[in-house]
């Protein structure tokens, strides 16, 4: 058996999930994420290296524009084959991957004006990597599946989808290879989520694979405890109130905006923080918070309990959800202390821009950061103590409050991480370290060979591996 691979993404950066595999002529990807890292992002435009019309399938593990952002590209240049992922993350792509494409023609569209008015040429072509007519061919090619449900994908290859915890909908994926009287087990993580997350259920553990594929995001640390999270969330809100700001959170409109809502509902139950105005100023957050509420199977108990008690994190008093651009655009002039949780997590697009260019200068408001900022991203910046940024061409002083959590993040930590591999029983033949900054990969690498005594590569970008 020979199974070639090749790492087209997330090989030593976190965005940009890409991992190419042929074996007896078929041809899989699994995820075809957008890279978000500045530095990277030129690659959104390389050709792909293997001819599109001649994969046979995309496995995708979950919604998040890392894992398959760039799909309408792979459409549009041919494939024309099956796109395999779970029911909620069907419902949920549509909806990230249109809002991906007008950000797309939105952000040409300005980068092109601003240019010719700076006189400046661009590294990439001021035209949209992919448009909403590019998103919407994608749509027709997927194929939902259930967990557990294995599914064949090619005379000796099926696959089947496990709960990865991590957003709704998010799988780990198990490959499996079968020629004449051998078989072969490929795990792909996905993203990890942490154990007893709010809302969703743990991550499945497994006791066996040849080949392992592992995230390592938060590979060389250990996150804060969730309790601490919480209390810093509390801390901020009263702080927040008490000079009679506003409360900025860049967050990820799907899982991080809808834990957010959950834990500030929860200190408002407990009496922790006071009743304020919340508008989650998002229509993609919106829309995808209702895809939450009609998926109730994928709740953990603790989540049921709340829904079917009448207080539920997605309807409680204060709470706004905001579509409209109008809308948006009046909360700039909002009296009072009040929250507001806006796309994008990282900064690099959405109406979060728009707040932080409005608000940022204010020592009386806070932004919140609550989920990962990727290095060359303005939240990266900001995150790193950056005195002025630069949102829209212009410069701004930073003088509101920074304050950053890591305690919500739906990434395993390293402990977390080493944990969820122990179940694997006996030693996979290799080891790959994926989707994560190149420190963090090499280090958890080193932890997995000090600890579980296995064979860890950490592959670089295009890098190729052979499987037997």
């Amino acid at each position: 058996m020979r199974i070639r691979l090749i790492f087209l993404g997330a090989a030593r950066n976190v965005t940009g999930s890409r991992f190419l595999l042929e074996n007896n002529g078929v041809r899989l990807l699994v995820d075809c994420g957008l890279y978000q890292e500045r530095e990277f992002a030129a690659r959104n435009w390389d050709p792909f290296p293997a001819s599109p019309n001649t994969i046979d399938a995309v496995l995708l593990t979950h919604a998040h524009l890392d894992h398959c952002g760039l799909l309408p590209k792979l459409v549009r240049e041919g494939f024309r084959g099956r796109i395999m992922c779970t029911e909620a993350t069907a419902e949920l792509i549509r909806i990230t991957l249109m809002d991906s494409a007008h950000i797309q023609e939105e952000d040409a569209l300005i980068k092109k004006k601003r240019h010719q008015r700076e006189g400046r040429v661009a590294p990439y072509p001021e035209i949209p990597l992919y448009t909403a007519r590019d998103a919407e061919s994608v749509f027709r090619l997927i194929q939902p599946v259930r967990y557990g449900d294995e599914f064949s994908l090619a005379k000796g290859m099926s696959a089947c989808y496990y709960d990865a915890g991590h957003v709704l909908g998010s799988a780990m994926v198990v490959l499996r290879l079968k020629e004449r009287n051998e078989t072969r087990t490929l795990l792909f993580s996905g993203d990890v989520g942490r154990p007893d997350e709010p809302i969703l259920e743990n991550p499945t553990v497994f006791r066996h694979a040849d080949y392992v594929f592992v995230e390592s995001t938060y590979g060389d640390r250990l996150h804060e405890s969730r309790e601490a999270g919480i209390d810093q969330l509390a801390e901020a809100i009263n702080a927040t109130v008490g000079s009679g700001g506003h409360l900025i959170v860049p967050s990820f409109a799907l899982e991080r905006s809808q834990d957010l809502l959950y834990y500030v509902n929860r200190l408002q139950l407990e009496g922790r923080a006071p009743r304020l105005k919340v508008y989650l100023d998002s229509p993609m957050a919106v829309s995808v918070t209702k895809v939450f509420e009609r998926h109730p199977e994928l709740f953990d108990r603790e989540m049921s309990r709340l829904v079917q008690g009448g207080k539920s994190p997605f309807a409680f008093p204060g709470l706004k959800l905001v579509s409209t651009v109008e809308d948006s655009k009046a909360m700039h002039d909002l009296p009072g202390p009040h929250m507001v949780i806006a796309g994008s997590g990282m900064c690099n697009a959405g109406r979060v821009k728009h707040h932080l260019a409005n608000d940022i200068s204010n020592p009386k408001n806070t932004v919140l950061f609550v989920g990962f900022q990727a290095a060359g991203t303005l939240g990266r910046q900001i995150a790193d103590g950056a005195r002025e940024v630069r949102i829209f061409g212009e410069s701004h002083a930073v003088r509101g409050r920074i304050v950053q959590i890591h305690g919500f993040s739906a990434h395993s930590d390293k402990e977390e991480l080493l944990r969820w591999l122990s179940n694997i029983k006996r030693n996979p033949n290799r080891t790959f370290v994926v989707h994560g900054e190149e420190e963090s990969a090499l280090r958890f690498a080193d932890s997995i060979r000090d600890r579980l005594k296995w064979t860890a590569d950490v592959p670089r970008y295009r890098e190729e591996a052979i499987l037997e």
